[in-house]
């Protein structure tokens, strides 16, 4: 997910895996596979460079699990570690 901006100063959050396309007309206009488009307040550049940022902490909690040094941020699991039903992903040694 990315942090967005609406014209009218309003702040949004969009998946960016539905980005089809990112255009600077001189407004940004984001165009969604589903072709809904937004009008934010960031450039281009900007937008690319959130969503290179998003993929890349994808990448680097995936590193970090597959070498079993993941620690989920506290706020993330509000049910408490007895409750989560996520399982750890086992350390190449384990596989």
């Amino acid at each position: 997910m990315i942090r967005l901006t609406r014209l009218n100063g309003e702040h949004f959050v969009l998946n960016a895996e539905l980005i089809q396309r990112v255009e600077g007309h001189p407004d940004t206009v984001v165009t969604l596979r589903d072709d809904t488009k937004y009008v934010v307040t960031e450039t281009v550049d900007q937008v690319v460079r959130e969503v290179r940022d998003y993929r890349a902490s994808i990448q680097a909690v995936a590193f970090q699990m597959d070498r079993g040094e993941h620690r989920p941020h506290p706020t993330t699991d509000l049910r408490g570690p007895e409750n989560a039903s996520v399982v750890p992903f086992p350390s190449r040694d384990e596989r």
